[in-house]
């Protein structure tokens, strides 16, 4: 079945010169999505995926000590579909005020998305509703410093923009105009809850996130917010007890389609084969992080062991193997502020896990040296 556009073109002046801008039809499709066999059973396998990442809190000690670094790898990632250059270490040797050498403005960027995303997690757990308030919120966490903060930050935009080319008569894309924009985002905040009916968590994710990309509803920024509200929408439905799905990697690697699929529901209202691309990331994405999380546990298990066998000398050591599980770079004095513990039997015990292979010196300093946990770093990075 040929569903047609997903919307209508209409003509507008704009810099100027004449062109036409995409305005999509309210969600969901019309005629209603065509459920094939293959479709379903790759539904029912991003389901299960799903299902199995959410339950990683059964074998891991301590699910948040994942999250910190798993939501800072989402954060390099996703930035770099936008082309910042920052990665993981980047961002964690600035969050520790050693970011020398470092492209500031790419690794500013990173850390914008961190804390949009636990700005939008704090939101969501204090019971605020996802919405279009929550969305500018998020915008502006993400444009608040460095590049873009000239772009309207936690502000829908007030002027026509497009994708690709020079020019809207040349580009590959133009959103709807501005005065479209409170209609086109009101029907989308409708869709988030259920109106004009219920529809599956992970059809929703999917639905919404084409959606808001064709909205474009920001001057800069909408791929990031797009690819953050996934996770929340996923969160806010129950889907997912802890934000532990990213799609950015997948999306990176397959982005000349990611594009092109897109493009495809808006001309051709083909959403099964977007659904399709859709549910095989959420697969291979949540096993990707499922696998991540097993072996990350076994080295904990393993360097533990290895700690345990420094007889007295493990008990702080293993205090500040815990804090390096956490955070991955860190320092002495950081250690310190957070454990309690003092700044002499920290140095001994990070002299202790440096000549066990499990910390590496980074900063090649007598004083205020900064340690990594290398082989955490090595796994975290692997894809």
């Amino acid at each position: 079945m040929k569903r047609g556009s997903s919307g209508k073109f209409v003509t507008i002046s704009t810099v100027g010169e004449v062109c036409r801008a995409f305005v999509p039809d309210p969600l969901p499709p019309r005629p209603p999505l065509m459920w094939s066999a293959d479709l379903q059973g790759q539904f029912a396998a991003a389901n299960t995926a799903l299902g199995r990442l959410d339950g990683i809190a059964s074998f891991l000690p301590d699910t948040n000590l994942f999250l910190y670094s798993y939501i800072r790898k989402e954060a390099v990632l996703s930035s770099q579909i936008e082309g910042t250059q920052s990665s993981l270490s980047d961002l964690l040797l600035f969050e520790n005020d050693q970011a020398l050498g470092v492209p500031m403005d790419d690794v500013q960027e990173v850390s914008n998305y961190v804390a949009a995303l636990e700005h939008g997690l704090k939101r969501i757990k204090g019971g605020f509703p996802l919405s279009l308030r929550l969305v500018k919120e998020l915008h502006g966490k993400l444009l608040a410093k460095g590049r873009g903060n000239q772009k309207q930050p936690g502000e829908f935009r007030t002027s026509q923009n497009w994708l690709g080319g020079t020019r809207p008569g040349n580009a590959r894309f133009v959103p709807p105009p501005p005065d479209r924009l409170p209609d086109c985002l009101s029907a989308l905040e409708k869709f988030w809850h259920d109106q004009p009916e219920k529809t599956p968590s992970l059809v929703k994710a999917a639905l919404a996130h084409v959606q808001f990309e064709t909205i474009h509803p920001f001057l800069d920024g909408n791929g990031r917010v797009g690819r953050l509200l996934i996770t929340l929408l996923l969160c806010v439905e129950g889907t997912l007890q802890q934000p532990l799905l990213y799609l950015s990697l997948f999306f990176k690697r397959h982005r000349t389609l990611y594009y092109d699929l897109l493009q495809k529901t808006r001309e051709e209202g083909d959403w099964e084969a977007w659904l399709d691309f859709f549910f095989e990331g959420v697969t291979t994405t949540s096993n990707q992080a499922f696998a991540t999380a097993q072996k990350l546990n076994k080295l904990f298990e393993q360097d533990r062991k290895r700690i345990k066998s420094l007889g007295r000398a493990s008990g702080s050591a293993l205090e500040l193997h815990r804090f390096f599980q956490k955070r991955a770079i860190g320092s002495v004095p950081e250690a310190h502020r957070e454990l309690k513990i003092s700044v002499p039997t920290l140095h001994a015990s990070a002299k202790h896990l440096v000549k066990l292979g499990i910390l590496r010196e980074l900063s090649g300093k007598t004083r205020y040296r900064v340690f990594s946990y290398a082989d955490y770093l090595a796994v975290l990075n692997e894809d």
